[in-house]
């Protein structure tokens, strides 16, 4: 049950002032955005996934090209202490998993972060958190693309022979004019989404029990060539090191909050959507560290430095031989698959209820009457994450990624403290322990990786987010539903 006592009505919150400062920080009712659930252009979103296929989405946008490909980038960062910045990215993860939980199941939406914003602090920061998940969402697909490429290779070097040439499988400045392979992996992940919510998540499951057998396989074979003198210089780099490597690594850690955008079409989303956020952290986080802890085992810190597909290659130094590696690489290429066809559907329901809320235009929420799906909002999305994958580097688009994410989470962290205060009696099926204690360590966590990113992450945030503010002014500001209420209330008066 709701709570009606404290809530303002939906026509209060409506007609609020049209002041500067009152657009800014008008808020949408939890009651309305819940009302509205499932409601687009032209149709409405099927309500047809259980708890285990939200859990499913949830390590399929998680389980993948972190440990598959950015393991190989952090460790000579880190040296064998890439284990503790695996923890160090998983605290973070897990304080924010858990506002993530509780907020789910208060506000069960489509909207993730964004709404939750929306309903504590804001239209403003709420759009913000908005353009935060969309540099999240849509460059980590492309990110999570470029790595697929990679094991591709690598499979195809091991069965028949050949590779895909570096003109056509690296981004220019890197060897190459066009990365097809991160090309083909999203419009494929597309045409998947485009048949329904349901049919897309069977795929996932199917695809996540591959990943993590891959990963278990990685794990014995990797286990027979561990030398505990690999872990003699535990921090080469000391705790700089450390920590810039744990900032990358959260990027492993994205896609967790996945689930919550599934909010419109989950069964029972305020029971089912904080189990699907929790179990699926702790079942992603005990692979990380274990296949973190192997790797780091097998091969000397400094054999990473410049290494692709490195975990297949580690088995094939390990083994002997190429098969075990190309087994793995046929693994890493199904599982990262599923990466960006989950994260992909993350960024369409963001957007989906953006544009619910008129803050960006119509067309990301028209839903398709015959499949239950945002069919244009679809195609947009992934043509735009196609071609980021097809020419932008791996690197660039994980910190952006990172930077983004870690942004959007220190925002939800902080609604539920500010929810807690003006909504104590709403009827909460999760609740963070503790109080305030770890949402404020979750945001903490989350500021201090920012901060220990580079300088050139920074500035291509700070871009982007300047963007983002421009069109919110532009269009946004004036177009939002909020706004367009509150000019029509004041004209009947």
């Amino acid at each position: 049950m709701l709570d009606h006592g404290a809530a303002p009505p939906v026509e209060e919150s409506a007609t609020r002032k049209t002041s500067a400062l009152g657009a800014l920080t008008r808020r949408k009712p939890v009651e309305q955005l819940v009302a509205e659930g499932g409601q687009g252009e032209g149709g409405s979103l099927r309500r047809s996934l259980s708890m285990w296929q939200l859990t499913m989405i949830s390590i399929g946008a998680t389980l993948g090209t972190g440990i598959f490909v950015v393991l190989g980038d952090a460790v000579p960062k880190a040296g064998p202490a890439v284990t503790v910045a695996f923890v160090i990215a998983g605290l973070t993860a897990l304080f924010s998993a858990l506002s993530y939980a509780e907020l789910a199941g208060t506000i069960p939406v489509a909207g993730s972060s964004y709404s939750y914003a929306y309903a504590t602090m804001g239209e403003l920061v709420a759009w913000v958190c908005g353009w935060c998940l969309v540099l999240e969402y849509g460059v980590s697909v492309a990110a999570v693309a470029v790595g697929w490429g990679e094991y591709l290779n690598e499979l195809l070097d091991g069965t028949i022979g050949v590779t895909i040439p570096d003109v056509l499988s690296s981004a220019p400045g890197e060897g190459g004019v066009i990365n097809l392979p991160g090309l083909i992996v999203v419009l494929l992940a597309m045409v998947f989404l485009l048949g329904g919510a349901r049919e897309s998540a069977v795929v996932n499951t199917i695809m996540v029990f591959v990943k993590i057998a891959a990963l278990v396989l990685f794990c014995a074979i990797g286990f027979m060539g561990f030398k505990s003198g690999n872990y003699a210089d535990f921090m080469p780099l000391g705790m700089a090191g450390v920590s810039a490597a744990g900032a990358s690594l959260f990027f492993s850690y994205i896609g967790f909050d996945a689930a919550s955008t599934a909010g419109e079409e989950a069964k029972d989303p305020k029971r089912d959507l904080p189990r699907a956020i929790m179990l699926s952290l702790l079942i992603v986080t005990v692979l990380y560290v274990l296949v973190a802890a192997v790797a780091v085992g097998a091969w000397n810190w400094k054999d990473f430095d410049g290494s692709e597909a490195t975990l297949a290659a580690i088995m094939n130094d390990v083994s002997g031989q190429k098969f075990w590696g190309t087994l793995l690489a046929a693994g890493a290429v199904i599982s990262i698959a599923s990466v960006v066809l989950t994260v992909l559907y993350g960024q369409t329901r963001v957007l989906f209820a953006m544009s619910r809320d008129g803050l960006v235009p119509k067309v990301f929420g028209k839903v398709n009457a015959k499949t239950g799906t945002p069919r244009v909002n679809t195609v947009l999305v992934s043509l735009f994450c196609g071609a980021l994958a097809s020419v932008i580097p791996l690197g660039k688009l994980v910190d952006a990624t990172s930077i983004g994410t870690l942004f959007a989470f220190a925002l939800v962290n902080i609604a539920v403290i500010v929810l807690r205060r003006t909504r104590p009696g709403m009827d909460r099926t999760f609740r963070v322990p503790l109080g305030w204690t770890f949402p404020i360590l979750g945001f903490l966590f989350c500021v201090y990786n920012m901060f220990s990113l580079d300088a050139v992450t920074w500035v291509v945030f700070g871009c982007w987010m300047a963007a983002g503010l421009v069109f919110y002014f532009l269009y946004g500001m004036r177009r939002s539903r909020l706004a367009t209420a509150a000019s029509a209330a004041s004209a009947e008066k």
